[in-house]
Parts: structure tokens; C-alpha cells; sequence
């Protein structure tokens, strides 16, 4: 029988493992600020790094005829260059001044799709690039690439399938980029992978499940809530930041 603290691990994993099924983002969005009630914030987003690598290559698998290719490369190409800005912008910046930043951009993000409903898909490569670079910053900046790659996306219309699979891949490919640096901070060791090994199995039948339930939706209510989670990262970011500053 687990231990409580390996149980609520398991049990916190299995839930955002089920967010990330459904809408093909909000694993770690989800997972991180959990895990971080019992784990230590680096090793909660160590575990959350370490579960999407094998899953992601799954996805690869599964998934990589129905991405739409061109953008998923631009904005693979734009992370690459834009961390190291956020990174950079972190020198100015603390990283709950950054936060408080990143949740007000998402919330004005928010305002403008809910505002702007494409009626045909029409993918822009500038704009993949463009949101590529605003992801690799916003992950330099608080460790949240997520929000710029699920705009751009609703804003092209592309079908919920392809987003879906596209948004799995893109976080996969954030991921493999973010294991380096997790490795030279020496926070992948023996215990992280033994942890990551235990998760794993909950992490499938997370993911699977809410890939049953994804099958389900609508693509107006897949939209509707790929929104509502944007706006969850952006209040949980934006208040963990101001917390801090009170």
C-alpha cells in the first residue's frame, strides 16, 4: 500500500493526466501547483517533465498524421528562440512580477478570441512563429508555454482533433528542450526517475481516459473549454504572483 504522500501523487497525476486526455494541454498547469502541496516546487516540475517524455512519444506515434505540421514546426522553432529572452527578461523581472505579467497577457488574449471566431481554418505561418517565440518566452519567464501555442491555434480554427494533437506534440517537444536544464540543475536523479516510473501507468490511464471523453466533444465546446482553462492559467498565475507580493 502506498505511503499518503505517494497516494495524493498518484491520485494528483491521474487528474491532470485526465485534463491533458481531454483537451491536449494543462498537464503540468494542473499537476504542478498540486504536487507542490507535498513535493518540493523543483521536483514537482521535474515528475511533471519526466511523465511527458514517454507519453509524448506515444502521441508521436499516434498523433503525427493528424498535427498540422507546418505550424507545429514554427512554433517548435520559435520556443527554441524565444527562452532565451524570457530567460533574459527574468534578469529585469522576478519571476512573480513575471507571472502577474503573463496571467494579465492571457486574460487580454482571452478577451480578443472570445471576441474573434474564425469561420474557416486558415493557419498562419508568421503567426506559428510569432506564437512559438511568445511560448519559449513565457516558459523563460514562469515555466508557462502553453498559453500563446492554445491561442494561436483557436485563432486559426483549426479543427479540435488537429489542435488537440498538435498542442500533445508541441508540449512534448517542451519538454525534451526543458530536460537539459533540469539535468544540469541536477534535479533528474534515481528519485525522480523511480517517481516518474510509479506515475506512469495513472498517467496513461489519465490520458487515455480523457481521450474517451475528448471523443465526445464538439469542436464549439472544445473551444469553449480550451478558453476556460486558458483563463484558469491565467488567474493561478497571476495570483500566485500577487499572493507573493502581499
Amino acid at each position: 500500500m502506498p505511503d499518503p504522500t505517494t497516494l495524493f501523487v498518484i491520485l494528483a497525476v491521474s487528474a491532470a493526466a485526465f485534463l491533458r486526455g481531454l483537451a491536449g494541454f494543462g498537464f503540468a498547469l494542473a499537476a504542478v501547483p498540486i504536487l507542490s502541496l507535498v513535493l518540493p516546487p523543483l521536483q514537482a516540475v521535474t515528475l511533471a517533465i519526466l511523465l511527458q517524455l514517454p507519453i509524448g512519444g506515444l502521441d508521436l506515434v499516434q498523433l503525427h498524421r493528424k498535427v498540422h505540421r507546418p505550424s507545429l514546426i514554427r512554433l517548435t522553432l520559435g520556443s527554441v528562440l524565444g527562452t532565451p529572452l524570457g530567460l533574459w527578461g527574468l534578469t529585469a523581472l522576478s519571476p512573480d512580477a513575471a507571472r502577474v505579467l503573463i496571467g494579465a497577457l492571457v486574460l487580454l488574449g482571452l478577451g480578443l478570441m472570445l471576441r474573434y471566431k474564425p469561420a474557416q481554418p486558415h493557419p498562419h505561418g508568421g503567426l506559428a512563429l510569432a506564437a512559438g517565440v511568445a511560448s519559449g518566452a513565457f516558459s523563460g519567464l514562469a515555466a508557462m508555454p502553453g498559453p500563446p501555442a492554445v491561442a494561436y491555434y483557436l485563432g486559426a480554427g483549426t479543427t479540435s482533433a488537429q489542435t488537440r494533437a498538435s498542442l500533445l506534440l508541441f508540449f512534448f517537444a517542451a519538454s525534451a528542450m526543458a530536460v537539459p536544464g533540469l539535468w544540469l540543475a541536477g534535479a533528474i536523479d534515481a528519485a525522480a526517475v523511480q517517481l516518474a516510473v510509479l506515475t506512469l501507468g495513472p498517467m496513461l490511464l489519465g490520458t487515455w481516459a480523457g481521450g474517451r471523453a475528448f471523443a465526445r466533444l464538439e469542436q464549439a465546446q472544445y473551444r469553449k473549454l480550451a478558453l476556460a482553462i486558458m483563463a484558469l492559467s491565467a488567474v493561478l498565475a497571476g495570483g500566485r504572483g500577487i499572493i507573493a507580493w502581499i
